[in-house]
């Protein structure tokens, strides 16, 4: 082996590791520094690049400048989701101090599937859990664990539901007879139907209830379906509400539908993904009001509490019933017992082998304080809300439904073909990046107002070029 060849060993000292990181906090300084101007969207290089990242790792040490000099490259190819220009889908920007949060995590690598191996974090990650918890107005003793998202959130959820109901009713001990009913409607987010395939749901067993004209589901269409299927000798045991369809950013009447669940013997189950960060304002707890009547809650930090990709939660009334469905026992954990009243996270959730996530929460939460992210909420609300406004004045665009929270559809008067023209005008100034939905079978473009990196400036610039593109 050759002086070169043993120059970057696996196991770094002290000053390689000042080194490299040296140059990985200059990276994301520049990279953080230049992001204002940096196009929303960019696919010059894609092709040549994608061809060169293909190749194989060298025998040899690479050189960590070049390294860096490739990723830089590459990621600032496709649509640039941490910048202020991008309007579409959920923003969320990224914070870097949950980034450097994940990395000392990574970095001490503490396995937080069991509490007995790394209490003290175990604690740091559950306190998270029960102050948000406590936020969303549930009682004391519930719980949760933070997930890779809200897909992997629903899909415990729909576990927990369904053994605590028999599989869709019944004695609660899991056995049912696979009749188990669920009712979401059109504009509830695809991961619900998925988890419930995942779990052994046949597609006929989810009820697609009527959504009103403002996109709620319609709760007296709810009550009926449920009762039809009772009669026919089905068992209903899952309702979901939305809060912050991914759509159009719509919630649905969670207090009427909270009401129907109890009444019905339901899981009540809401999905927060997008919403659910508006839940430490004023305004978003006014507009989410009957989610603290959920049996389970599924949000995703890293859409409205910026967050990085990859980070979501699922918050329970009753964690024994998450324990309780997905909790298994294997004899080489004799050594391990509880640890006073800490949750073993791997019994929780589908997860057993999961790092530790609490600290890209814990973190932010700690060092920015609750009123930043508070005042950056507020923020959004308020950009979203001018948005559809000025729209609305220009006799040019239908803009149907005012924003619960800051997503905004619109649409030129014209064919869905000039409005998938406009969305391509818009998006090829590189300046902003917009998406698209439809509704009813008509094509809306969607402007989604989200990123703590988005302000006034922007917003003003986006208006301009949607405007020019017309």
């Amino acid at each position: 082996m050759t002086t070169d060849e043993r120059a970057l060993p696996l196991e770094l000292d002290s000053s390689a590791i000042q080194r490299l990181g040296r140059h990985a906090v200059d990276f994301l300084a520049d990279w953080v520094r230049d992001l204002d101007s940096a196009p929303a969207s960019d696919y010059r290089q894609a092709g040549q690049l994608v061809t060169t990242l293909r190749r194989p790792p060298g025998e040899g040490p690479g050189d960590f400048a070049a390294l860096l000099e490739l990723f830089r490259q590459a990621a600032g190819q496709g649509v640039d989701t941490a910048g202020p220009g991008y309007l579409a889908y959920f923003p969320a920007g990224g914070l870097v101090t949950a980034a450097l949060a994940e990395l000392l995590a990574q970095t001490v690598n503490r396995f937080t599937g069991v509490a007995q191996v790394a209490p003290a974090l175990v604690a740091m990650e559950h306190g998270v859990l029960t102050w948000f918890c406590d936020r969303f107005g549930l009682p004391e003793g519930s719980g949760g664990l933070v997930t890779t998202g809200a897909s992997v959130a629903t899909l415990s959820a729909l576990l927990a539901a369904r053994h605590a109901h028999g599989d869709g009713g019944g004695d609660g001990d899991g056995d049912g007879d696979g009749d188990g009913m669920l009712y979401v409607t059109e504009h509830t987010h695809y991961c619900v139907a998925k988890a419930a395939r995942i779990a052994g749901l046949p597609a006929e067993r989810i009820r697609t209830v009527p959504a009103t004209a403002d996109l709620r589901m319609d709760v007296s269409s709810a009550a009926t379906m449920i009762a039809a299927d009772r009669a026919a000798g089905l068992r209903p045991f899952l309702l979901v509400g939305t809060a912050g369809t991914t759509s159009s950013g719509t919630i649905d009447p969670l207090p009427e539908l909270g009401e129907l669940a109890r009444e019905e013997g339901l899981w009540f189950h809401v999905d927060a993904a997008y919403g659910g960060g508006f839940q430490l304002t004023e305004r978003g707890r006014d507009r989410l009001a009957g989610i603290e009547a959920a049996d389970s809650i599924a949000l995703d930090p890293h859409k409205s509490l910026f967050l990085p990709y990859g980070t979501g939660l699922l918050l329970v009334r009753d964690p024994a019933v998450l324990h309780a469905a997905h909790a298994a026992d294997a004899r080489y954990l004799q050594d391990l017992s509880p640890v006073d009243d800490l949750p073993d996270f791997g019994h929780l959730g589908v997860e057993l082998t999961r790092e530790f996530r609490g600290l890209r929460l814990w973190l932010p939460l700690h060092l920015h304080g609750v009123r930043a992210f508070e005042r950056e909420l507020d923020e959004k609300l308020d950009l979203a809300a001018y948005v559809h406004r000025q729209l609305a004045r220009d006799p040019r665009f239908e803009v149907p439904w005012q924003p619960d929270l800051t997503v905004v559809l619109f649409r030129l008067r014209g064919t869905d073909e000039d409005n998938r023209r406009l969305l391509a005008e818009i998006n090829s100034s590189r300046r902003v990046y917009l998406s698209s939905t439809a509704i009813d079978g008509r094509f809306f473009l969607r402007l989604c107002v989200l990123s703590f990196r988005t302000h006034a400036d922007r917003v003003e610039e986006a208006l301009g070029i949607i405007r020019s593109a017309c």
